[in-house]
């Protein structure tokens, strides 16, 4: 270990030297009351930027007990040191003569408190984990430069961040009772037999179709209707009520621009706490409900699509179905296969992200194909079976269609953002269509003669599945929406819960764990649960094949590793 002063004289050496020197500064320094472990020296100035942690011992740090006894405690405490790290990294930033983006990063918190790995709080340390893009003219080291920020600058931003007297101590109180009361009333859901709790008062629309920040002018607060209103009284004492969306069959209708869309978008984000002023903190949702859309192109390996899909003209096998090229039809029935595979208890799903022939199949175009010459069998007669037999509720957007109607537990209207439970009349509707086409074929779900839906064990995965050939560096993700596994990209950009790049970061890594514990005799829920039980026990950290920086990672649910995994081209099974 250096102290500071050895650490500036070696940058101060290096100054306007090969950029190759920085590598002398691995390893570990003093600086004052902070120590700074320097993991990995990028080797040049366009490489990926150097891996650094920055800590502080914990009775220094002074964090309060009851803030971080607990591991939810933890989490959003750690979340929200990440998001004052950042902000005080943009404050010097903009006070700097350059005004340039900073050097210095520790990830970009959204709206969403994730379980980070950007800050690990333990009985001894509070500990900052960060990338460092060390200074270059050229290909030249500025030491002259790194050594300000190294042993100048970077202590000054650890001392507004990881320090608890530094730190607003209401807004941490209060994003940490926030998080558990969150947490609290995501998991009385099941026992009170919802998939999705939305609060009176939220704001759901965002600013934009690329913005996850609340719209700021012309807002309409969420208001439940009367007969959906629930009351939740939280640890913190705080009672919120609001529309309780019950288990079964949910199906949300209204005109086009008048809200569907972006309610049922709050719920695929519910399944996340978010930050207090985001509007949609009282959005709750079961965390393993599961968005479900079309996705054409994608990859299927040897699921069972025969609930939807069956005999084929060609003779396929849908009970054990692959194919590299999923059509619209093909590739919603896998998604949703695969879902329930993983643990999905809720599907989410829009009929405008849907394949129409998937969803749904009129009384005309019966009439003209019947039902012994058409392969497919639409959601709407598979929806209440899914329900009874397997448990798994659905909340469907519907704008065009009324089918879902006479499957419906409960139907919600939207209009102009407001809503009214429609469930009487929608029945109604249905009742009069049913008898108008009495003489018509009747759907199947009216009286099946046996379990659609398998039971059984899921699919087990190939001891070389995941080593794929030509495979020299580790997996890594490319953006949000893409994980590069040896040459093989898999495009996750269908994934609407994926929420933040660090959560692919971590699938990838993910991936490349699984490749090393695969063996063939487990199956694929297995051998998921096994890795993300040792995230439980030890961390993020695990994931990292290294010790010290393991990267900027936020940890995702096990369907979206499953859905990594279902799409990798080179997926083999035993």
């Amino acid at each position: 270990m250096t102290d500071r002063s050895t650490l500036e004289s070696t940058l101060l050496s290096l100054d306007g030297r090969g950029y190759g020197g920085y590598k002398k500064i691995a390893g570990t320094h003093q600086l004052g009351a902070f120590t700074l472990n320097v993991d990995k020296v990028q080797v040049d100035p366009f490489a990926p930027p150097s891996l650094m942690r920055i800590s502080v011992p914990r009775t220094e740090a002074g964090l309060p007990e009851h803030l971080v006894s607990d591991r939810s405690g933890r989490t959003a405490v750690g979340d929200f040191i990440t998001r004052a790290f950042a902000d005080a990294v943009r404050s010097r930033s903009a006070q700097s003569d350059s005004g340039r983006r900073s050097p210095v990063s520790i990830g970009a918190p959204g709206q969403q408190v994730l379980e980070r790995s950007s800050v690990l709080i333990t009985e001894e340390s509070v500990e900052a984990r960060i990338a460092v893009e060390l200074p270059a003219a050229g290909r030249k080291a500025l030491g002259r430069k790194a050594a300000r920020l190294l042993s100048q600058e970077l202590p000054d931003i650890a001392s507004a961040a990881l320090l608890h007297g530094s730190l607003n101590h209401q807004a941490l109180e209060d994003h940490v009772r926030l998080y558990r009361d969150q947490r609290y009333l995501r998991g009385q859901l099941v026992q009170e037999h919802l998939v999705a709790f939305v609060g009176d008062g939220a704001v759901l629309a965002r600013r934009s179709g690329n913005s996850d920040k609340p719209l700021d002018h012309g807002v309409v607060e969420f208001s439940s209707p009367e007969t959906l209103r629930t009351r939740f009284t939280l640890p913190s004492g705080r009672e919120v009520t609001g529309m309780g969306v019950p288990e079964g069959v949910t199906v949300i209708v209204g005109g086009g621009y008048h809200g569907k869309s972006t309610l049922l978008r709050a719920m695929e984000r519910g399944v996340y706490p978010h930050i207090a002023g985001d509007g949609r903190e009282w959005v709750i949702t079961r965390e393993d409900a599961v968005s479900i859309r079309a996705e054409d192109g994608r990859a299927v390996t040897g699921v069972d699509i025969s609930p939807f899909i069956s005999g084929l003209p060609s003779g396929t096998d849908t009970a054990d179905f692959s194919t590299a090229n999923a059509s619209g039809s093909t590739s919603q029935a896998a998604n949703l296969v695969e879902a329930v595979e993983a643990g999905a208890s809720a599907l989410l799903i829009d009929e405008d992200t849907s394949a129409t022939n998937f969803m749904i199949r009129d009384e005309r175009m019966r009439q003209l194909i019947p039902a012994d010459r058409e392969p497919i069998t639409p959601f709407v007669e598979r929806v209440r079976p899914l329900f009874t037999e397997r448990g798994v509720s659905t909340v469907l957007v519907a704008g065009g269609s009324g089918a879902f109607f006479d499957v419906a537990d409960h139907v919600i209207a939207l209009q102009d953002y407001t809503l009214r439970e429609v469930t009487e009349r929608a029945r109604s509707i249905a009742a009069e269509y049913a008898s108008a086409a009495s003489n018509t074929q009747q759907p199947d779900h009216e009286s099946p003669r046996a379990p659609i839906f398998s039971t059984a064990g899921s699919r087990r995965l190939d001891s070389d599945s995941l080593r794929a050939s030509g495979k020299t560096k580790p997996a890594r993700a490319k953006g949000r929406d893409t994980v590069q596994f040896g040459k093989e990209m898999i495009d996750l950009a269908a994934l609407a819960q994926v929420v933040d790049s660090a959560q692919t970061e971590a699938v990838a890594k993910i991936l490349d764990r699984l490749a090393e514990a695969v063996d063939g005799t487990q199956s694929v829920h297995e051998v998921v649960r096994e890795i993300l039980r040792k995230v439980d026990d030890h961390g993020l950290d695990v994931l990292s094949p290294h010790r010290g920086h393991p990267g900027h990672l936020a940890r995702p649910r096990p369907h979206e590793v499953h859905a990594a995994l279902n799409r990798y081209r080179g997926l083999s099974l035993s």
